[in-house]
């Protein structure tokens, strides 16, 4: 199975402390895979190297084959753009918006009209089940509510990868089992490759694989 996500002697540093140090990994096409470890061990970190959100000091990021390292600031927004989809435990909703325009909002960053957009979004809210709560907007939702409402806008560009930092922990711990069956589903239905930051155990072992993030090194802990 080809790699979704290759990492190559990866390191990086802030304030001359090694945050990563030489992380070599490879995670293929379609896996479902947990990053856990201690606060500050560099979870995050690694999820934004990762999502293209940060630079690493030395080695290289793949994805889908594609070398991204050195690639400048606009070609990784199109990249993060059209192939990586992220949910936030904060959920980052625009209040002002309707969950409607919300979803459809990564594909108008692309050029695609607002109609258009809108009848995507659309059926993003109907596989999330919130077709009924499309002219509401966020503040009228429940976390949960507006949690799917993150992981349609998350699919609307249709990712081959999702990355998801804490998805459930502002969720009480039903809501939270909602959240992470339909995150599975979307994986087995899509084959989304999907790369979960959490600190709950539990939620790690519904997943593939688990990675362990500590004192700047990463090993495969599944």
């Amino acid at each position: 199975m080809s790699a979704a996500i290759s990492l190559e002697h990866l390191r990086r540093s802030l304030g001359g402390e090694a945050i990563l140090n030489d992380v070599s990994l490879s995670i293929p096409h379609g896996q479902t895979c947990a990053i856990i470890g201690p606060s500050g061990s560099g979870k995050n970190t690694l999820l934004n190297l990762i999502g293209l959100l940060d630079e690493p000091c030395q080695g290289r990021v793949l994805l889908c084959g594609q070398n991204m390292t050195g690639a400048s600031r606009a070609q990784r927004a199109v990249v993060r753009n059209r192939s990586i989809g992220f949910v936030f435990q904060s959920f980052n909703l625009l209040p002002r918006m309707t969950v409607l325009d919300n979803v459809a909002l990564p594909l108008c960053y692309r050029g695609v009209s607002m109609p258009q957009a809108r009848r995507v979004a659309k059926q993003q809210l109907q596989a999330v089940g919130l077709e009924l709560r499309m002219s509401h907007r966020p503040a009228e939702l429940s976390g949960g509510q507006r949690q799917r409402v993150a992981i349609a806008r998350a699919l609307v560009g249709e990712p081959q990868l999702l990355l998801a930092d804490e998805p459930t922990g502002n969720l009480d711990g039903d809501t939270a089992a909602d959240v992470l069956e339909l995150l599975k589903a979307l994986n087995r239905e899509r084959g989304v490759t999907l790369l979960l930051v959490t600190h709950d155990p539990a939620m790690a072992s519904h997943m593939q694989r688990c990675l362990n993030v500590e004192a700047g090194q990463v090993c495969d802990a599944s």
